[in-house]
Order: structure tokens, then C-alpha cells, then sequence
């Protein structure tokens, strides 16, 4: 048999495993977002990404951080989408190049969470008012001081009162997300400033309880925005802008709404394209 006859199985062989590698290469596509912990640990990227792999085929790689670290994040170019809950943070992330377009995605709220016992008499439907009372009680608070979204909420809310230069001996920085926030919350009897969705997703709740909701100060809005990459070339483009566009199209906005536990919904789809 001529060499080039025996060749002949062994080169078909060696193509064959080269299309096989490029089909794993291209059902390996994947992206990274850099997001909040209230996505992550509200369990709603757990219901969400299984849905956009189904309809594109991509994966993610979910980085959940505060929101502060993730645009941190974003703007070094180690991820190729942020979605995240500070709108004047996102602003200026757009403002400085680092996306061309901020949308919005959906909305939650933020609640004040505490003893059911409420010592420091908080319930009702004014959060300034509330924060206002936990100071001059010295009532154990535990604040997430990690620059998260929550964070920057809560620090609004400080400045609305008079008691911000002073918020009690009992005011305690965890320099954490919010679930661990919860649960040191749960082991102190604190009160703590969350979001709701992972308060409803939250198993260790010992003696908390909601106390403030309501206010329309308590709103809490989510974005998303895909790194731009004439900052960061490295970012993928296509596979990215897959992802904003699901999340914010019907389908997106659709499985976003389906989310509920115990059958209460925990965000409001609002995309306005």
C-alpha cells in the first residue's frame, strides 16, 4: 500500500478531531458579569441564566460583588457586563467612557429589617425617621461599609437625618454582602438596611423581621451595560450585547418577573428600549 494511502485514515482522523475541538471552542462561548451580591444571593441569576444559555447558547460567569467592587471591576476591563444598583455610579461609569448606554432592567426595594420586638420602636413607613430613632436608642445596626449599592442607599438615608455624624454606639461596619450582613443581623438582634429580594431568600432569619417599607425613598433600581471595548478590546462585544439585549427584551423581562419564592415576586421588570 503506497505511504500516502496509509496516511490518508490518519489525516481524516487528525480533521476530525479538529472540528470536533472548534465545535467544543464554539459551544464553549462564555462571558463574565461583574454584578451585586443581591443578584446572586437572592437566587435570581440561579433562575435567570439557565433561560439565556437555552435561547443563546452562552454561558456566564457571574462575579458577585458590592456594587462599588464590580464597576471597579468593569473598569479594568475583567468583565464584559456589569449589572448592578447605584444609578449614579452607572451614570458616571457611562460618563467616563467605560459603556456607551446605561438600561435599565427591573426594580425592587429596600427594606429595614430588625427585631421583631423593635426596640428602638422603628416600624412604619419613614426610613429617615426610622434611622433617626436607632441612633438615639444606640441600637445595634449592622451596616454592609463595602460600597455595595445597599451601602450607598443606606448612606443616603444617613445624610437625610440629623444624627448622621453620630448613629449610635450600636452602628457596626461588616465590610460584607448582604447575606452575611443578614445573618450577623440574626445572631445580634441588629437592625439592618437590605434588599428585599435577598430577604425573601434568606433561611437564617432567627427573631428579624421587616419593619420599614413603603417609603418611596426605599426604591431600588437595577442596570445593565456592557463594557465598552474601545476602553477594553479584550471584552466580548458580540456575546455581551447577547446578554444586555435578552435581559432587557420580553423573554428577559418575562423570566424576571417569573421569579418568586414562596409566590411573592422579587423584582419588577421595567426595560424601556
Amino acid at each position: 500500500m503506497p505511504a500516502f494511502a496509509r496516511l490518508a485514515p490518519l489525516t481524516r482522523l487528525f480533521a476530525a478531531a479538529g472540528f470536533g475541538l472548534a465545535a467544543l471552542t464554539a459551544q464553549a462561548q462564555s462571558i463574565v458579569v461583574a454584578s451585586t451580591t443581591s443578584t446572586e444571593q437572592s437566587g435570581l441569576f440561579g433562575h435567570l441564566l439557565p433561560e439565556f444559555k437555552k435561547a443563546s447558547g452562552i454561558d456566564v460567569k457571574v462575579v458577585a460583588l458590592g456594587t462599588g467592587q464590580a464597576i471597579d471591576m468593569a473598569r479594568r476591563g475583567d468583565a464584559d457586563v456589569l449589572f448592578v444598583h447605584d444609578k449614579v455610579a452607572e451614570d458616571k461609569f457611562v460618563a467616563d467612557g467605560f459603556a456607551d448606554r446605561r438600561f435599565e432592567v427591573m426594580y425592587n426595594d429596600f427594606v429595614l429589617i430588625g427585631p421583631k420586638a423593635d426596640p428602638a420602636a422603628t416600624k412604619g413607613s419613614d426610613i429617615v425617621a426610622a434611622l433617626k430613632k436607632v441612633a438615639t436608642a444606640n441600637a445595634p445596626f449592622i451596616s454592609r461599609g463595602d460600597k455595595s449599592g445597599t451601602h450607598a442607599a443606606e448612606l443616603r438615608f444617613w445624610k437625610m437625618t440629623d444624627t448622621d455624624a453620630n448613629k449610635g454606639s450600636g452602628y457596626k461596619e461588616c465590610g460584607c454582602g448582604m447575606g452575611p450582613a443578614l445573618n450577623i443581623g440574626a445572631s445580634s438582634g441588629a437592625y439592618v438596611l437590605a434588599d428585599r429580594g435577598t430577604w425573601l431568600n434568606f433561611k437564617n432569619r432567627a427573631d428579624l423581621a421587616v419593619l420599614v417599607e413603603g417609603d418611596k425613598r426605599l426604591f431600588n433600581q437595577y442596570g445593565v451595560m456592557l463594557v465598552s471595548a474601545a476602553k477594553h478590546p479584550q471584552v466580548k462585544t458580540a456575546d455581551g450585547k447577547k446578554f444586555v439585549d435578552w435581559v432587557v427584551s420580553p423573554a428577559g423581562q418575562a423570566a424576571i418577573a417569573s421569579y418568586k419564592i414562596g409566590g411573592e415576586q422579587l423584582f419588577f421588570p421595567n426595560a424601556a428600549r
